[in-house]
């Protein structure tokens, strides 16, 4: 899976539509910041190996591009 799949794929599974419900932005953004949140502790729990933090990193980055303008 590449990171912008795996990025793509956590935002989705945090994005509820019944979380106000007129505002399609403000449910993007509260994806976007657990997802964020989720990459975080999955970075800071795992050993040192460069390959495995450098994927978390690029999901990182590819959470925060998702959705900009």
């Amino acid at each position: 899976m590449t990171p912008k799949n795996k990025a793509q794929q956590l935002v989705n599974k945090f994005y509820n539509p019944n979380v106000h419900p007129n505002s399609v932005e403000v449910r993007r953004d509260v994806a976007k910041e657990s997802a964020l949140i989720c990459v975080d502790e999955i970075r800071d729990n795992l050993p040192l190996i460069s390959e495995i933090q450098d994927f978390w990193t690029e999901v990182k980055i590819e959470i925060i591009k998702l959705w900009q303008i």
